[in-house]
């Protein structure tokens, strides 16, 4: 095939995407290839029911990304290339079985009057969560937005910023140690539990501090942000700018190996047996479960080996997505309510049940907790007239007794066990109402993109040994990885999985450098570069971190 791409980019997920399009700018012609006929990995949209209802197959909101200087700052000018938010009022609804709720608003203070009804100890302390935040969310966000190597580790920015050891020591605590200490009523310990779970990462293990405090604070001041049009709406702008600077992006286009020459890779092959070469680098999404198999294990090296032999995959969804004629109508005294997201969460104990029930293998069907999301509350387009698009996501684990295999034969039971404990608090969802359903096991996740190893939509376990420096592997955190040639992006690498960008941002700070330009250089200049496009010997590829720039940025 044709060598006339400078970079070709393996899978076409929203940190490939972001990584191709900071490349594109900056004078790079780069070629992007997604296996599925559908771009955008788990920020892709499709009808998934019936024509005319667009479904986000995984993510729907983009709050992380509100953050990131690539829309802070209008780095690539996305808005001319058809993106654009939404920040739904309400911003969530969290109804309980004694026949009260909590209703987060854009408002911080009519969110706070929403806890006074249970004490008004917990709205205040609301408030002041919230203001204790805003002191380091930019050192949160600057950890988050810059490259492993290139800047302090949190550890450091938190123990240097405001409050010193007050904040190491906030972090170093589990999200739920933090609820517990700062409010004392149960209605708002689950809605506070519920909140900090909503990355999947156990609310009671030590390290995640931050949670307690970062997506609420996030949820809180971008609301439960939608791209117009699907989550899909997002990479279909980065392919425009890509396209719109002389790259291409194809679909159904499975990349199934390297093509490593004198131990360096210079390209990938696949399914159809398609070799595609890059003159200056290949960048990969791919899982590293799955990467590692496309070379010999000598060019990983050791280290590199064992980190991917011992991932841990994390938490798992269990999905199912609707075509409706109606939202789900929850009762708010005389009233009814509908928002965008809804949260189901019987006890904040339910939620630290959690990852005890994924280690025994055990599908909870009893009072489930749950994540409801209807976004055609807020953005109509998404639906045939006067109809909605309804997800409801469980959390259930991959690994079952008998093997994940089960799940074929249990997921449709698994998913009416789910509609019906939301129907007890949105009554209005009959049989009627529903007009197709799509059930999605993490099984079928995983089978719908390798990426969700072990219906992992995160790329695997956040927890410490797979966080920051030592994510994906001890050494090789700075998305170059052992082989000259191939860098990581993704979920794999810092800071992991949601839909933030910095993956994909921090990858092109990397890629940048080594082809002898930078990101500030790209972004300053505005315009179509061509720095060495398609001239030059290609980039070193050192095996430590280079120290670069930092990005200070509010998270």
């Amino acid at each position: 095939m044709s060598d006339a791409f400078d970079v070709v980019v393996a899978g076409g997920g929203h940190n490939s995407l972001v990584t191709a399009a900071y490349l594109a700018k900056a004078g790079f012609r780069c070629l992007v290839l997604e296996g599925r006929h559908v771009l955008g990995g788990d920020t892709s949209s499709e009808e998934r029911t019936l024509p005319g209802f667009v479904h986000d197959s995984c993510s729907t909101a983009h709050n992380l990304l509100q953050a990131s200087p690539m829309v802070r700052r209008d780095e690539l000018g996305l808005g001319a290339y058809g993106l654009e938010y939404i920040h739904p009022d309400p911003v969530v609804h969290v109804p309980f079985a004694d026949g009260s709720w909590i209703t987060q608003w854009r408002d911080p203070r009519r969110t706070a009057e929403e806890l006074a009804r249970f004490s008004k100890h917990d709205a205040s302390a609301y408030l002041s969560l919230l203001d204790d935040y805003e002191e380091i969310a930019p050192l949160y966000g600057q950890w988050r937005y810059t490259p492993v190597g290139w800047g302090p580790s949190l550890d450091d920015l938190l123990q240097d910023g405001p409050g010193g050891g007050k904040w190491a020591k906030r972090a170093a605590m589990s999200a739920w140690e933090v609820i517990a200490a700062r409010f004392e009523e149960e209605h708002v310990r689950a809605f506070m539990a519920w909140m900090a779970f909503m990355t999947l990462q156990p609310v009671d293990r030590a390290g995640g501090g931050l949670l307690a405090y970062s997506l609420v604070y996030g949820r809180q001041r971008h609301s439960w942000t939608l791209p117009r049009g699907g989550s899909g709406a997002l990479c279909s702008a980065l392919r425009r700018l890509i396209e719109d600077h002389g790259g291409e992006v194809r679909t159904d286009h499975q990349v199934v190996g390297l093509l490593i020459e004198a131990g360096r890779c210079t390209g990938v092959e696949t399914a159809d047996g398609s070799l595609w070469r890059a003159g200056r680098a290949v960048v990969s999404s791919i899982h590293v479960k799955d990467l590692v198999a496309m070379a010999g294990p000598d060019l990983w090296g050791e280290t590199f080996v064992e980190a991917v032999d011992t991932w841990q995959p994390g938490l798992s969804m269990f999905v199912a997505h609707y075509a409706t004629t109606e939202p789900p109508r929850f009762s708010v005294g005389r009233d009814r309510r509908e928002a965008v997201a809804c949260g189901i969460v019987p006890s904040a104990e339910s939620i630290l049940g959690l990852a005890a029930q994924f280690r025994q293998g055990a599908v909870a069907l009893e009072d489930p907790s749950l994540l409801v999301l209807c976004p055609t509350v807020a953005d109509p387009t998404r639906a045939p007239a006067g109809c909605h698009t309804l997800k409801v996501i469980g959390f259930q684990p991959y690994e079952l007794a008998g093997g994940p295999e089960r799940w074929d034969a249990i997921k449709e039971a698994v998913a009416a066990a789910h509609l019906a404990q939301l129907r007890r608090f949105a009554p209005n969802l009959t049989e009627g109402v529903i007009l197709h359903q799509d059930v999605v096991s993490p099984l079928d996740l995983e089978r719908q993109n390798p990426h969700n190893w072990h219906g992992s939509c995160h790329g695997g376990d956040m927890g410490p040994a797979q966080s920051g420096r030592l994510r994906p592997a001890p050494g090789w955190a700075g998305h170059r990885l052992p082989i000259p040639g191939l860098y990581q992006t993704g979920a794999t690498t810092h800071p992991g999985g949601s839909v933030s960008g910095a993956p994909g941002r921090n990858a092109a700070m990397v890629i940048l450098a080594d082809l002898g330009t930078s990101l500030e250089e790209v972004v300053g200049r505005g315009a179509r570069g061509s720095p060495g496009r398609g001239g030059g010997p290609p980039p070193a590829h050192p095996g430590t971190q280079r120290p670069g720039p930092e990005d200070p940025t509010t998270n």
